[in-house]
Order: C-alpha cells, then structure tokens, then sequence
C-alpha cells in the first residue's frame, strides 16, 4: 500500500506542476501607474541638455505631441504632413520623416497580421498620431554642448535623395547657423538592420563637446499576448547578461540604468524587435525608463555615448545600428557574428531551458528542410524523441505491465492484512522485490517529458517560423490554438458558444478532444491505484488536460496526442510479448 499511495502521490503532484507551470491564464500586465515622475527624474525634452558636470546627459524624453488632437486623424494624414525619405528593401517598406529626422514608419513586407494573404501587413514603427496613443519610433542625434545649437523634433532635415534602398544610403544634412552642420546617413541591408552614421562639422572657432545618443520611444500601453511565460517589453545584452523589464516594471521601477562597453536594447513583442546597437567596444550608459507625460505613458530605450570633441575646423563622427524586424533566428545570429553584438539571439524569449529549446529548434527545422510540413516534422521529432528515450519507457512499461499483473495478488494481500497496515505494506513490498516490479516506475517518463514539452512550446510559441505555420485539415496556424469547438460540433452550427451577457463556453477544439481521448486510453492500459478514490482522481485527468490544452498552440497538442499513441501502441506490443511468459 505504502508504494502505491507514493505512486500517486507522485503522479497527482507531477500533474498539478504540469497544470500549474503552462496554462494560459490571461494575466492583464497594464496595472494603475505610479505617481507621475517629478521634473528632475524625467528625460529632457529635446534640444535641452540635462548636462551636470562631470557626466554625461542622457538621451531626450520625447517628441512633443499635439496638445489638441486634429478631428479624426489618420496614419496616413500625419504620414503626408512632413516631407519624407521613403524606405524600400525586400524586407521593409517604410519612410523616414524630414522633420525631426526620426524613423517612425515601419512595415513588414513578408509578414501579415493572419493567415489570410489578403490581410494587412504587419506594421511595426507608428508616427504620432493625434495624442500620440501607439506612436512607436526610434530617433538619433547628440546632447551636451548647452551653448550649441543642436537638432529638435521641430528641425527640418533636407535629404540627398527621396528613397533608402540597400543599394542606395541617404544622408540628412542641417546646418545651425551657428558654425554647426550636422549629417545623419542611413544605410539599411536586405533585411533589418540600419546602420547611422552621425557627423558633426565644426566651422567656428572654439571646440565644441558632444556627446551621441540613440533612443526608441513607444507612446501608451501596447497590445500584449498577455501570457505570464512570455516576456514582452524593455529587452537588451548590458555587459555580459541578458536584461528584460516588463512594462509593468518599467512603471514601478526607477529607470533601468547600467554603463557597459557592449551590448544592445529595445523593446521585444511575440515575433517583433527594435533593438539599438551602439558601436561595440565604446562607452556607453544603457537605459530604460518611463514616464507619464500629457496623461500617457512613455516607454523609452536609449543609450547615450561618451564625450565626442570637436576642435574648430574639425567635426566628430559616430555610428551606431538599429535593428527593426522580426526576430529570425538566423538572422540574429549573422548580425551578432557580423556586428559582434553579445547574445543577441537571447532577443527570442528561449526561456529558462534555452540550452534545450534552441537545439531543438534547429532540430525542427532541419526536419522540416526535408518535409513540406511542420506539423509532419512535429510528428517526426516526436518518433525521434520516443525513439530517444525508448529503453527508458519500455523499462518503465513493462514495470507498469508487471504492476498490472500483479493486481488480483495485491488485492489478496489487501484482503489478508487489510487491518495491519505495516504488515501489508511489508508484504507488498516483499511482493514488488520477488517480481521485480517498480510501482513508481510509470511517473519517469512524465519526468522526462516535462522539459521536452516545455521547450517544444517555447519553440511553437515564440519562434517566428512557427508563425502562421499550416497543418493538413483545419489547422491553418501551428503556433496558435485549435480553432473547431465541440459545442458547434466543430463548425457545423453557425454559433460561436457565446451569447453575450448570459454564457460563454470554452473553446474545446478536435485536437484538444482527440489528446484526451488517447490520454483517458493509456491510463486504461496502466494499473490502476488500488483505492477508488485515487482511481477517479486518475479518471478526472484527462479530462483537466483537454480543457486546459485547448488553449495551447495546435501544434503541441499534436505532439501530445502523437505522443500518446505511441504510447499506446508500445504498451500494446510490450504487454502482447508478456503475457505468454505469464502464462
């Protein structure tokens, strides 16, 4: 009895961590803000210079917003009010505006918002609009000199041609009147990165000192997937360790600061990254911080560099990379090799068994190279991975098959000694050591597939080429849930299970239903705990499992139900090559 009751024990509290660590409640992040920041703590505007002895600025707070929003504005109405240089790669279609020289018009040429082809592509980089709810954008320039005057918001720019294109880098030039011209070139590769380089020329006849920034802003709360085991917000590499601040941190906290020689930061969603990267091996002071301004929130990532001095006659140079796309894994890792940018694969949330969910990743995607599915490699990493851990679940089933055959002379003992628990549990005991049967044998594989699993749904969840991935059938989308619903028999009954106000139903898809289904036969064909209380406990299990797994993406569902019949199927054959020797 005593190893029984442990078996279970086991089991039950193996289970509740499974239940525990990977549902999906919806936790909402975006909480009341703490009281707004004083004027020392805030940013300085731009074109102030914050300067205290002895140390250098920090990077401007932000752009002014209109303070009496237009009627209905549109994207496209503040897109058309400034002069323009217009962006154009293979990858992204955007502009960059004159006024103010900053970089807030971003698309994504080969991604869209669903599985539909005809849906809007992904937009990433947001000008302000009316009060600047969304904006989203990255700037760049120089602070410091409180004599000299530097670029602002308001600065009108004139370019050296109307498109950026990889084949043809633009340069913003502005002269201050005041000795002071100041160049920003921008250049962009086939894919995501830009690369800005800074010049200022000095005409007059004293040193002017500088000193270089880089900053992405992002105006208001942004739409979150809202999952607790995904990281969504302030991001980045200062000095040797990765750095993350929810947005709810980045309120609660003081600014994030740290001085560093190398290393990156921005903001991470799901799929998506903006990311400065200031050269590698100067010094500069990461940060990130918020603050409420005109009733918004301000979420800001910037670095600012060290003293650059301008001697008359002279000018001063700095260059520094923006990285504005989705986060490709192969792709982080050729920037990080070209730019030598430290761990800055760590953008894509891996998780805490990132050294198993990356080779997994390339593992996948090594299978998928020879198959025209991903949910047909899904399927056969899952062979692999029993196959892997075969002679460690074959052990442990044909100990679950001995446990099984051994039920009617338990209950013997049971009927025996049922009054003398230490003497049942001795027997039983004396039972399992004759028969060499393991009554906790049957919890190691649950053991070893926990990490598998979990890294199997960071891959699914957080990798972009799991994005909008098809399988055979209904399931157009890998990465996101089961769309069918058992309570409209799987869309057979135009009713979405809602009737607002009254009753919603949860969403139980095909697959969800099929997981529990194989799950509910392969305990049937594992012993059963001798106490029927503990056997309806068992009972109920595949039952939590299908309503907590239907909100999991389709893809591990699938690897789920895969898994278990192949489960099935072993236990099948091991107990077929038993019985005769049982006999």
């Amino acid at each position: 009895m005593f190893g029984q009751n442990r078996n279970t024990v086991i089991a039950i509290a193996l289970s509740i961590v499974i239940i525990v660590a990977w549902q999906f409640w919806f936790t909402p992040k975006h909480v009341a803000p703490p009281p707004q920041q004083t004027a020392s703590q805030q940013a300085p505007a731009p074109g102030q210079t914050a300067a205290t002895p002895g140390n250098a600025p920090t990077a401007p707070g932000g752009v002014e917003a209109p303070k009496t929003a237009p009627a209905a504005p549109t994207r496209e109405a503040v897109l058309a009010a400034a002069p323009r240089v217009k962006i154009v790669t293979p990858s992204l279609e955007g502009s960059i505006s004159l006024k103010g020289a900053r970089l807030d018009d971003l698309t994504l040429e080969n991604y869209r918002q669903t599985t539909d082809p005809n849906s809007p592509k992904v937009t990433l980089l947001e000008p302000p609009v009316g009060t600047g709810n969304g904006a989203y954008f990255a700037d760049f320039g120089w602070v410091g000199d409180k004599n000299a005057v530097l670029p602002s918001a308001d600065t009108l720019w004139t370019a050296s041609g109307d498109t950026l294109t990889p084949d043809k880098p633009v340069t913003l030039t502005w002269d201050n009147g005041k000795g002071l011209q100041f160049k920003r070139a921008y250049a962009v590769d086939a894919n995501y990165m830009f690369t800005i380089t800074e010049t200022v020329e000095n005409t007059t006849d004293k040193p002017v000192t500088l000193f270089p920034y880089a900053r992405v802003a992002r105006w208001g709360m942004p739409k979150t997937v809202n999952f607790t085991v995904l990281h969504e917000g302030g991001v980045g590499v200062l000095g040797d360790s990765l750095k993350e601040r929810s947005y709810k941190k980045l309120r609660d906290d003081k600014p994030y600061e740290e001085k560093t020689k190398s290393g990156w930061l921005g903001f991470t969603d799901q799929y998506w990254l903006t990311a400065l990267v200031p050269d590698q091996g100067e010094d500069v002071t990461g940060r990130m911080s918020w603050h409420k301004e005109d009733g918004l929130d301000r979420y800001q990532a910037d670095w600012t560099g060290g003293s650059e001095t301008a001697a008359p006659g002279a000018s001063v140079t700095s260059t520094s990379h923006f990285f504005a796309g989705a986060k490709v894994l192969a792709l982080l890792d050729g920037y990080a090799d070209q730019y030598k940018i430290p761990l800055f694969n760590r953008a894509i949330d891996f998780g805490w068994f990132f050294f198993l969910t990356k080779p997994l990743f390339h593992f996948l995607r090594f299978i998928h190279a020879h198959v025209a599915n991903f949910g047909l490699a899904i399927l056969i990493f899952t062979v692999c991975v029993r196959g892997a851990f075969f002679p460690i679940t074959a052990r442990s089933s044909r100990s679950m098959n001995k446990m099984k055959m051994l039920q009617p002379e338990i209950k013997k003992l049971q009927a025996r000694y049922g009054d003398d628990r230490a003497k049942l549990n001795q027997e039983m005991m004396a039972l399992y050591k004759r028969e060499k049967a393991n009554p906790v044998s049957g919890c190691l594989p649950l053991v070893i597939q926990i990490p598998v699993f979990f890294a199997l749904y960071k891959v699914l969840f957080v990798t972009i080429e799991m994005r909008q991935a098809p399988f055979w059938g209904w399931i157009h989308d890998l990465s996101a849930p089961d769309p069918t619903s058992v309570f409209n028999l799987f869309g057979l009954i135009p009713w979405e299970g809602v009737i607002p106000g009254v009753i919603t139903l949860p969403h139980i898809g095909l697959w969800p239903l099929i997981m529990g289904v194989t799950m509910y036969l392969q305990q049937k064909m594992n012993p059963q705990p001798p106490d029927p209380v503990q056997a309806k406990m068992f009972m109920i299990l595949p039952v939590v499992f299908t309503f907590m797994l239907a909100k999991f993406p389709a893809g591990l569902v699938i690897y789920w139900s895969w898994s278990n019949c192949l489960s099935i199927l072993q236990q099948w054959i091991i107990r077929r090559r038993m019985t005769p020797k049982a006999r």
